[in-house]
């Protein structure tokens, strides 16, 4: 941590000891939740100015799908946002899927829906949990990463992998759902909702808790819609839109839930809107679980999709598809495709530009924490330092998902 002295042309003059400081917060401190260094001038305990300086994490996913097949860059789409990995393999395969024109059976689709809400529940587990402790609360913590350990179980079953599953995929899924899945995915959304209440128990009505996240870090919602801001963030400022319900995707048009909104436009408001959504959530994944169709959970499509494990062990055709598009890969239509979805933190696009050949030509990543994360100054200028924590927290950001 820095330190500057800068003084103010009043103290100059009056020759006072009075000065302002500039200090590092960051890169490496709790409340940035990543590799994010802000730099931030205090008058006092008053922040007078904030720089976001970002770009710690920054790996070049986006210009290493250039080199890779478009299957392959699936694993690099696990890689943006650790704690939404299945929500960018969801967009990045709808937009492949949309330049090929492929149709998606019912069951891949639902199964999608269905693990996407898990990967909501899990992404906003943690940010709860973190955000609580920010402030204070250890207890949460400790509850929310128990309930998330149950999801990575789920997320494990189906997978192999606790975080980086590249379970969707070009086409479907990577497998069909294992045996006994129900059983614990009903287990989850049976136990559930009881957790919600008890984190609703310790921290709604709590005067410590709303006594540092209301009326603190209050934005315009113009300068919301100016800044690209989307997600819980501005639905706690009133404007309810969630592509979900207003552009529809992979079926949820099929599945019952409301989108949660506040008008209060500070962090308790988010925090509302948040806790709201894993309930929301839990009722798509249940109605995804008990309505799940019969079917295949891959598309017709034997030049894109892997074949049959065991069709490659009697039929030399599928050994052949196989081994090209392993190796080869498939072409894909020229043409570019945007395609949204609504993530845990808002809207997250791929935007994709194929040359016809088996590798994109340009993929770029509308991520919603990159949006977001811009506002900060404007959020906590004129705060306290303490004050600037809470709001941080607010905004869950990653910085994966910000610097690509």
């Amino acid at each position: 941590m820095s330190e500057t002295a800068i003084p103010t042309e009043a103290t100059a003059s009056a020759g006072s000891s009075t000065r302002r400081l500039t200090l590092n917060l960051g890169p490496q401190h709790p409340s940035t939740h990543g590799v994010l260094r802000v730099l931030i001038e205090l008058d006092g305990e008053t922040i007078v100015k904030a720089t976001p300086d970002i770009g710690f994490l920054h790996t070049g996913i986006e210009k290493q799908c250039e080199a890779l097949t478009y299957q392959q860059v699936v694993t690099l789409t696990d890689r943006v946002d650790y704690l939404a990995n299945l929500s960018n393999n969801l967009a990045y395969v709808l937009g492949v899927e949309k330049l090929l024109g492929l149709e998606i059976p019912a069951r891949a689709q639902w199964m999608r829906v269905m693990l996407a809400e898990f990967t909501r529940l899990n992404s906003h587990l943690v940010w709860l949990g973190t955000h609580a402790i920010d402030i204070g609360a250890m207890s949460v913590f400790l509850y929310c990463f128990r309930e998330r350990e149950e999801i990575l179980r789920i997320f494990e079953m189906f997978s192999g992998q606790r975080m980086m599953t590249s379970y969707f995929r070009i086409g479907g899924l990577a497998l069909d759902a294992p045996r006994g899945w129900q059983h614990a995915v009903k287990k989850f959304v049976d136990m559930f909702p009881s957790k919600i209440d008890e984190y609703e128990n310790l921290l709604t009505n709590n005067p410590i808790w709303t006594g540092r996240t209301k009326n603190v870090g209050h934005l315009p919602i113009e300068d919301m819609l100016d800044m690209g801001i989307t997600g819980p963030m501005i639905r706690g400022a009133g404007l309810q839109w969630d592509i979900r319900k207003d552009q529809p995707y992979s079926s949820y048009e099929k599945f019952d839930f409301t989108v949660p909104v506040q008008t209060a436009n500070d962090v308790f408001s988010r925090y509302q809107v948040r806790v709201e959504e894993m309930r929301q959530s839990t009722r798509i994944i249940k109605q995804a679980m008990e309505g799940m169709p019969e079917g295949p959970f891959q598309a017709d499509a034997p030049k894109v999709v892997l074949p049959d494990r065991e069709k490659m062990k009697t039929q030399m055709e599928a050994l052949i598809f196989h081994f090209k598009i392993v190796t080869d890969g498939f072409t894909v239509p020229p043409g570019e495709v945007y395609v949204p979805i609504e993530a845990p933190r808002g809207e997250l696009g791929y935007y994709i530009v194929s040359d016809g050949t088996s590798k994109p030509f340009r993929i770029h990543m509308r991520t919603p924490s990159f949006g977001t994360l811009q506002a900060l100054p404007n959020l906590i200028e004129g705060r306290m330092v303490a004050d600037s924590i809470a709001i941080m927290g607010s905004i869950d950001f990653v910085l994966g998902d910000v610097d690509r």
